[in-house]
């Protein structure tokens, strides 16, 4: 019988971590999923313990302090020094224990709001960062840096950095206070439904434009990209092809949710990078697309809010 491929998974209770276990795909591989208590990511020591005694085939590192808007500007030093850390502990321990095979997972914040789009992967650090995830970004330039230095020093090392446009689905996290775009919006409509609020406020005027994957989608790629590891560019975007206002997300989530309600725009408050549509050529030649509309990733997503509804408030 063949031996199957032994994964280790950083950030597996979290959004992301949870849609590659839940993939059906997963039964495929034996993945190590050690929680905080069992693997302090922010210790070197342990770190690189860990891997010396279990290594693992492949390592994907999905684990980060995450968060919107707010939470990018609340805590900007927890997500440059954290980010930074646990990347450089899981890349330079893979490193030094000969693993030969990991995947990074960035972020399309990577890339500057002056960039002209769709982005490509040579464009980053083409310019500044947009000021409201400017720590985040820089954390993920260095990890994507760290990667791509030890596949130059030694070339049997092939470290992959992936670029997802921005993610949503189920195992979100619908707080406010720390939720991206698509979350914030299933949380303030099932607010307004539930107290009879005839209006839901938008911050800013609406008009930046973001790219939005289905992580369901986003786990599957994960798949693709461990079975077609070789073929994979060292910084590869992953995304939809096309983006939409922020104000037509929220129009669309009130469609699915069939609220009758109206839109406020607070324009003291920041709308964010204008736009970051990423450029998915290197996808498209892969052979690679997603098979979620919007629509129905909405919908599966509020159905996981709303069992979850308890723990989401």
């Amino acid at each position: 019988m063949k031996k199957s491929i032994k994964i280790l998974l950083t950030g597996s209770s979290g959004m992301v971590g949870r849609c590659i276990l839940f993939n059906k795909k997963s039964n495929r591989y034996r993945f190590l999923t050690p929680r905080r208590k069992e693997l302090d990511l922010l210790s070197y020591s342990k770190v690189y313990s860990y891997i010396k005694k279990n290594k693992p085939d492949i390592i994907i590192h999905a684990a980060g302090i995450v968060g919107g808007i707010q939470k990018n500007l609340r805590e900007p030093m927890k997500f440059l020094v954290e980010n930074i850390e646990m990347g450089k502990n899981v890349i330079l321990s893979a490193h030094l224990n000969k693993i030969k095979k990991l995947i990074n997972l960035s972020s399309s914040c990577v890339y500057s709001p002056k960039s002209k789009g769709p982005l490509k992967e040579d464009q980053i650090l083409e310019g500044k960062f947009e000021p409201s995830n400017e720590a985040y970004a820089y954390a993920k330039v260095f990890n994507s840096l760290l990667c791509n230095y030890i596949n130059k020093k030694n070339n049997k090392y092939n470290y992959k950095t992936l670029i997802p446009c921005n993610l949503f689905g189920e195992h979100d996290s619908f707080d406010p206070k720390k939720s991206h775009l698509i979350a914030s919006i299933i949380f303030k409509i099932n607010r307004a439904i539930k107290t009879r609020k005839n209006t839901v406020e938008i911050w800013g005027d609406g008009l930046s434009r973001r790219e939005f994957m289905f992580t369901r989608d986003f786990s599957d790629f994960i798949y693709f990209s461990i079975k077609n590891f070789n073929k994979l560019p060292h910084n590869m975007n992953v995304g939809m092809g096309y983006d939409f206002k922020i104000k037509d997300y929220y129009k669309k989530v009130k469609k699915v949710l069939d609220w009758k309600g109206n839109f406020t725009y607070n324009l003291d408050k920041p709308s964010g990078q204008k736009r970051k549509l990423l450029n998915i050529k290197n996808q498209k030649i892969l052979g690679w697309k997603p098979k979620y509309s919007l629509e129905k990733s909405i919908k599966i997503t509020n159905e996981y809010y709303l069992r979850n509804e308890k723990n989401n408030n």
